[in-house]
């Protein structure tokens, strides 16, 4: 995959981008990262990037013009009605706090493309001609302000590379992650339950223990360490399904939950409200 970032600040991904997975994404070719600054675009002596918003309001705005000649300069981006219609294998987004909000759905939609160009937004904003007529999406990574888009397309850039083929050593990893919104995985001998290292169907992951089985009084659960796969999967689920309910509720209205898993929910909050009656 090829990615390109607009900014004004190219000297911030120097860091964020030289480690990890993104760097040894970068390092076996899967990924190749172009940083491009946006005042190498401009016209004028002060090399200015920005200016007031036409009908006068607080703070300055980027201009359109080196954005659009910075776009051009990359070649082979396909036309913006080609991307919005899927028929490119490319997409050029905005980040913006006005866009659609960042999940794993959407990082596993982009990791599948040929060409991602994040154009980082500052100030106040972008001029709208960016968005109307250049981007073909506009993504936030949380509904929240950022002072612009450099964090937020670094954000994409990490959780986009893990997504790819090859960036993660064990690609099953990636499958049993929080979010992560694939039904049950079968069991080891291949009957329709999930196993004892089912994925998380959307849910918050379950929880995880290493060495020493005891630390400071705190013992690792006696369950995992009895060897039976079926007791350890259905503490495992359980424990998701608390851990989800506990702190993202929201997400158990999409999640697909088994007949088993509404059962166990169901004493999970017998539980919870015993605990807070």
């Amino acid at each position: 995959m090829k990615i390109d970032i607009l900014t004004i600040f190219p000297d911030f991904f120097r860091g964020p981008l030289d480690y990890g997975i993104v760097r040894r994404a970068r390092e076996t070719g899967l990924v190749e990262l172009g940083i491009h600054d946006l005042r190498n675009f401009t016209r004028d002596k002060h090399r200015s990037v920005d200016d007031r918003p036409f009908g006068g309001g607080e703070g300055m705005v980027l201009k359109p013009e080196p954005i659009f000649e910075c776009l051009d300069s990359l070649g082979e981006i396909a036309p913006r009605e080609s991307r919005v219609s899927g028929a490119a294998s490319q997409s050029v987004v905005l980040l913006s706090a006005q866009g659609r909000k960042l999940d794993q759905g959407l990082a596993g939609e982009l990791s599948k493309l040929q060409r991602l160009v994040l154009i980082c937004g500052r100030y106040e904003g972008v001029d709208e001609r960016i968005s109307e007529h250049l981007a073909d999406r506009e993504v936030s990574v949380g509904d929240y302000v950022l002072s612009g888009g450099e964090l937020g397309a670094a954000v994409i850039v990490d959780a986009v590379t893990r997504l790819i083929p090859g960036a993660v050593g064990n690609e099953a990893s990636t499958r049993q992650e929080s979010f992560t919104a694939q039904p049950s995985c079968t069991s080891e001998v291949g009957r329709e339950a999930p196993s004892s290292t089912c994925v998380s169907g959307g849910l918050l992951d379950y929880p995880h223990y290493t060495r020493p089985a005891e630390f400071r009084g705190m013992a690792v659960p006696e369950v995992l360490m009895n060897g039976n796969h079926e007791e350890i999967r259905r503490w495992r689920r359980k424990s998701a399904l608390a851990k989800t309910l506990r702190n993202r509720p929201d997400l158990l209205d999409e999640a697909a939950l088994s007949k088993e898993d509404k059962e166990l929910l169901a004493g999970i909050k017998r539980e919870f409200a015993g605990q807070l009656g």
